[in-house]
């Protein structure tokens, strides 16, 4: 019987993650990417501004 509950946390920690995989890679792209890809883009011209800013 400790076998089972050797197993048992592992195989969880095993379905949890697969689940949280599955739901990352069908939240890539669809509706929500023009939003992460704005805010990515925005963050991005904001460094480059505060960088231009202080090298000149």
């Amino acid at each position: 019987m400790d076998y089972v509950s050797a197993l048992v946390p592992p195989t969880v920690m095993a379905i949890f993650f697969t689940v949280l995989i599955v739901k990352i890679v069908k939240n890539q792209g669809g509706p929500n990417k023009a939003k992460e890809d704005a805010a990515v883009d925005a963050s991005i011209a904001q460094a480059e501004a505060t960088r231009q800013k202080s090298a000149g």
